[in-house]
């Protein structure tokens, strides 16, 4: 059975021996960071539930919840030692259960309690910095939900970053790249606000698919039910024009307020680095609602990788890739683009002709997440396997040949959270073709002493026939 809510998976997580309670009061600063932070350090990676919270009686915090490949493989109801590749595959076969449509109930948990009037964010969640110098209190792993002002059908969740402002603001980055960027341009043009819906504390499947990178036309509460294998239940939010996830435990109702920008930042990211302060349009909240009893808030620990926020979008965007790459290239085997959130991304495939490695790194550039994250693009033979980092290191070591596999791209559009580009989202990529060559790669007057390795097609071994012959 699919986890209804994040209390179900933090249940199964402490029977599977995967989830610390923290019972000794904590203050929110520095205890709370300090300990997530040691958690994704640890060999097993916990989740951490921190039961009382100096300040805040009611409120409960849930951290590193998807922060290990145990955590990662449970949330997908697999067992805790499936390896990293089976559970890409069991994503894979997940993913064509798509679309499973959410369905729709009324009495849910989240309505419980309604605010529209007196309430504050600083008093409704128990906030805190989740590194030392970031300009504020963040939510790290909320999911905002959004609809496309041209197209009402086209709903959109997502997971960005959000500072707390004051009682009733919220700012929020948006990336060029980002779908919800093309709602607020929309919006922006007929000078409207744009509604968002921003849940907190869901059931793994919500956060898992949020960060996905899928198409501008796929719904993500769809997808969510493929992962799960049964529908998400929502709810309508308050407001009546978006869906929400029935069982979260908290709901920020708003509008971003439109063709105005605010001071955002910095915060320390997932490259391990702060990223810097930037003009970003704010959220204005008019309405929570909440569950009634006592609150589980829960974050996202950032830094340098390997972090919560490493194993939550790493698998779903190999899938991501993987399927968007597959659909025009039946060659392709396997993506890992696990590594800073693909700014290295790895491509096995079986080459069809000589260069056909460079055309697969071409369209890893045109997929959503590839026209900015990848940086260092590698390809290799399907013999490789892209999930192990020997394997990969060797084929770079003798199937590489600089100056004539390396592709250099310069002034392309880029990550804006990648410290080592000199101009926030632009910068260089590259494409490494570590796979061996394939005709007509190799000139006939060569072939005769090319030495076959394991699995070379048969046409290389019909040259060299008949090239010795007298």
């Amino acid at each position: 059975m699919a986890y209804n809510s994040l209390r179900d998976f933090l249940r199964r997580l402490e029977e599977e021996g995967q989830l610390l309670r923290i019972k000794e009061e904590v203050s929110l600063e520095p205890d709370v960071r300090t300990i997530a932070c040691a958690a994704t350090k640890s060999a097993t990676g916990p989740a951490i539930l921190f039961e009382k919270l100096r300040g805040y009686p009611d409120k409960q915090i849930a951290m590193n919840v998807h922060g290990s490949w145990a955590n990662h493989a449970l949330s997908l109801e697999m067992p805790k030692h499936t390896p990293v590749k089976a559970q890409f595959f069991e994503i894979l076969r997940r993913w064509d259960r798509y679309p499973l449509k959410p369905k729709r109930i009324t009495n849910a948990p989240v309505k419980q309690v309604i605010l529209k009037d007196d309430f504050s964010l600083f008093k409704e969640l128990p906030l805190f910095r989740v590194n030392p110098m970031d300009g504020g209190f963040y939510l790290s792993k909320a999911c905002v939900a959004a609809r496309d002002p041209e197209d009402p059908s086209n709903q959109n969740v997502g997971m960005y970053r959000m500072q707390v402002k004051d009682h009733k603001r919220l700012g929020i980055q948006i990336s060029a790249q980002h779908d919800l960027a093309i709602f607020l341009r929309k919006a922006e043009e007929i000078n409207q606000p744009l509604r968002v819906a921003v849940s907190i504390s869901n059931d793994p499947s919500v956060p898992f698919v949020a960060v996905s990178p899928l198409k501008y036309n796929e719904d993500e509460y769809s997808m969510m039910g493929a992962i799960r294998g049964e529908a998400l239940e929502t709810v309508a939010s308050e407001h009546g024009d978006l869906d929400v996830p029935a069982h979260a435990e908290i709901v920020i109702e708003g509008a971003i307020t439109p063709r105005k920008r605010f001071i955002e930042g910095p915060f320390a990211e997932y490259p391990g680095s702060y990223s810097t302060s930037m003009m970003q349009v704010e959220i204005e909240v008019d309405t929570i609602t909440r569950r009634r009893d006592t609150l589980i808030f829960e974050n996202l620990y950032t830094g340098e990788p390997w972090t919560e926020i490493d194993y939550l979008q790493g698998l779903n965007t190999c899938a991501t890739i993987y399927k968007q790459m597959k659909a025009d290239f039946a060659e392709v085997e396997a993506v890992n683009a696990m590594y800073t959130h693909g700014y290295c991304t790895i491509i096995s495939a079986k080459m069809r002709f000589g260069g056909f490695a460079k055309t697969l790194g071409c369209r890893l550039l045109s997929t959503p997440h590839g026209v900015t994250y990848p940086k260092i693009i590698i390809i290799v033979d399907e013999d490789v396997d892209p999930f192990d980092l020997n394997q990969v290191i060797w084929a770079m070591t003798v199937r590489f040949r600089p100056e004539r596999d390396l592709v250099i791209i310069p002034n392309a559009p880029a990550s804006t959270l990648d410290p080592a580009h000199l101009v926030r989202g632009l910068g260089t990529k590259i494409i490494i073709d570590a796979a061996r060559p394939a005709y007509p790669d190799i000139p006939l007057s060569d072939a005769a002493s090319v030495v076959i390795p394991t699995g070379v097609p048969f046409w290389i071994e019909e040259i060299q026939k008949r090239m010795a012959k007298p």
